[in-house]
């Protein structure tokens, strides 16, 4: 797997053989292209490869250095009631 962080907070999990090129000016997904990351860039955002997530990640519930994973204490469940 590789994830896309973005202030340490891993917000993209990717299968290894999904093509994402990171650029200056976005990042894209899939080829052929299956969606863009207008707001993130290769200078605010880091893609780590080869990597084993979470099985429970979920976008924005995880931060990820590199090495460690740390929960998002600021991290709540869409799916519970508010």
């Amino acid at each position: 797997m590789k994830t896309l962080v973005k202030g340490n907070l891993s917000i993209y999990l990717f299968d290894d053989n999904k093509e994402v090129v990171v650029t200056n000016e976005s990042i894209t997904v899939g080829n052929p292209i299956e969606f863009v990351v207008s707001d993130c860039n290769d200078t605010n955002t880091t893609m780590y490869e080869n990597i084993i997530a979470p099985v429970d990640w979920v976008g924005g519930k995880y931060f990820f250095d590199g090495t460690d994973w740390t929960l998002n204490p600021d991290w709540v469940d869409p799916s519970l009631p508010v």
